[in-house]
């Protein structure tokens, strides 16, 4: 028998008005694993008066200690319940269980971290001037599918932390981890209406968070056109948002790189989770001179990758659903038909689930649309530089500015080459990092404002200047 979710408002499970409810498919199988509520409109609004209940008549937002014992238990519950949490994400979302049971921890990292930074912050200007941090109030964060349960930890925690209340939103196709948090956080002594998560349509329940006056801030990770939806409905009380949308981000390999270690990278940058990161290394730059021998080993180690189901651990896991699966498909035939050289890849996986062969075109021209327009799946463009000058033209050549990488022995030249590059996050010789404590976040139509370390909590905080006469 399948699971069945409801929605977790003012602390308790909740059936939705309508009594609909939608199916929760296993990617790796199609099979159905759970059913969740489908919140109505009318839903979302008990659950935004939850929070602002909580807000306006708890001592929540004045009792940093309550705070920070609500947060470090629920670290310590996410803990002793790795494996079950692990194997949740993985039926619902399709990644390897190995990478499921890594990011169980580092949620509750994250949610350790910020029980650290729940005092109230001040800055003392001169003797006239102080500078407060006050809670935002009522906040909402929108979730896509790609690392629910993470994606969840980077809303709330900083929220929470802030003294905000909180009302989540996961997606549709994997919201079973996030509604998990609801009875996690009640056992933790969260006070009801606090913490609540809705499920249902974005076009319902996350329009609704997005417009109602009674919210203050919303936060969204997912799609570039769904985040510049939700600024518009934003608009209309002119609420914070905090967006983080989409990439094409260019991955740099200069001639003195490591080969080795730069292939490997290259290989983790694009088809880690199945390309379904929006920080997803999607554009690899080759210097003419290192090209070939480069793409030999490239199309070596990807061919050996192993593919299956997440639950038995392979390198790569199915897509999300037979939309992106679909999607996927239709960006390969774009590349050939734009006269890109498919060299791997390029098909369905003839079996169970929604899988797609790790893809690699090479001979990409910058204006092709497998250079130019998010894809979120295993594919990855290989475009060719004559020199430093033209690879940076190439890496900030789109419409987006997440992330990119440089790979080179010279690390202060690298820095210098990262200095270049028009994105939120750089790495060098390395690839996908997010430390709890740094800045993530987009330039361009990959975003607004940051997430992680002191800059997520102060997006989730009012500022008031005290001035003494």
């Amino acid at each position: 028998m399948t699971a069945q979710y409801k929605l977790w408002i003012d602390g308790e499970w909740t059936e939705s008005e309508s009594g609909e409810t939608f199916q929760v498919i296993n990617p790796a199988t199609e099979q159905i694993i759970a059913t969740a509520a489908d919140a109505e409109r009318t839903d979302t609004e008990k659950a935004i008066d939850s929070a602002r209940d909580a807000f306006d008549n708890t001592d929540w937002s004045q009792n940093p200690q309550k705070r920070k014992n609500v947060l470090q238990k629920v670290a310590e519950l996410l803990r002793k319940d790795t494996d079950r949490l692990a194997h949740l994400e993985t039926l619902d979302n399709g990644m390897p269980i190995s990478w499921a049971k890594r990011f169980i921890p580092d949620v509750a990292d994250f949610f350790e971290y910020y029980a650290g930074l729940t005092s109230p912050l001040e800055e003392r200007l001169d003797s006239h001037s102080t500078v407060y941090y006050e809670p935002v109030g009522v906040a909402a964060g929108i979730i896509p599918w790609n690392l629910p349960l993470k994606m969840a930890s980077w809303k709330i925690a900083p929220a929470l932390a802030a003294g905000d209340t909180f009302i989540l939103k996961p997606s549709s196709q994997t919201p079973l981890t996030a509604l998990e948090l609801g009875e996690l956080f009640d056992r933790a002594g969260c006070p009801k209406g606090v913490l609540n998560v809705i499920t249902g349509k974005g076009s319902v329940a996350g329009a609704e968070l997005a417009r109602n006056a009674k919210v203050d801030k919303v936060a969204f990770t997912g799609g570039t056109e769904t985040g510049k939806e939700i600024m518009k409905l934003a608009s209309n009380n002119l609420k914070k948002i905090t967006l983080e949308c989409g990439g094409k981000s260019a991955n740099i390999i200069l001639e003195d790189a490591d080969k080795a270690k730069a292939v490997n990278g290259a290989v983790f940058a694009i088809f880690f989770n199945a390309g379904q990161v929006c920080t997803a290394g999607s554009r690899l730059l080759l210097p003419e001179g290192i090209h070939d021998e480069f793409m030999e080993h490239l199309i070596a180690e990807t061919r050996r990758l192993k593919i299956g189901d997440g639950l038995d651990d392979p390198d790569m896991g199915p897509v999300i659903s037979s939309e992106q699966m679909e999607k996927d498909l239709r960006y390969i035939r774009y590349g050939i038909e734009d006269g890109a050289e498919l060299v791997t890849g390029g098909n369905r996986i003839e079996r169970d689930g929604f899988f797609v062969e790790p893809t690699i075109f090479d001979h990409v021209e910058p204006d092709m649309r497998i250079a130019q327009e998010e894809i979120f799946g295993p594919v990855l463009s290989v475009l060719t530089y004559h020199d430093e000058e033209e690879a940076i033209e190439i890496a900030n050549g789109t419409r987006y500015g997440l992330a990119g990488a440089v790979w080179s022995e010279d690390i202060s030249h690298a820095k210098v080459i990262a200095g270049c590059i028009r994105a939120g996050t750089v790495w060098i010789n390395t690839y996908h990092g997010a430390p709890k404590h740094a800045p993530f976040g987009g330039y361009r139509e990959s975003g607004i404002g940051r997430e992680l370390g002191m800059h997520g909590l102060r997006s989730y905080l009012e500022v008031k200047h005290l001035m003494v006469g």
